[in-house]
């Protein structure tokens, strides 16, 4: 059964939009997560679950671009967490040199 037309995106562009934000920015995001937890605990411990929970992070991630409105308030978004979590990461490896 096809899907309802005034559920789907119309525009090429917003299509274009979500599923870059889903494949690259999801994956930015739960990357970016998995780094600022290995600020606080043990550096193996959540690289040996990151193989695991970065996937199943960035599934619900993609998820949620496609349920978004906008693909750009989705970016935005997706931008901006990359951002909350990287900084501290980036702040510490600035201060090591």
């Amino acid at each position: 059964m096809p899907a309802n037309k005034k559920y789907l995106t119309a525009s090429p562009l917003q299509r274009t939009l979500k599923i870059t934000a889903a494949i690259i920015g999801g994956y930015m995001v739960s990357t970016a997560f998995h780094q600022f937890l290995m600020l606080f605990l043990s550096k193996k411990e959540v690289y040996m679950t990151m193989h695991f929970s970065v996937y199943i992070m960035w599934a619900v991630l993609m998820i949620v671009a496609f349920l978004a409105k906008s693909g750009w308030k989705i970016w935005g978004w997706y931008l901006l967490a990359s951002a909350v979590f990287f900084a501290p990461v980036l702040y510490q490896i600035i201060n090591k040199q």
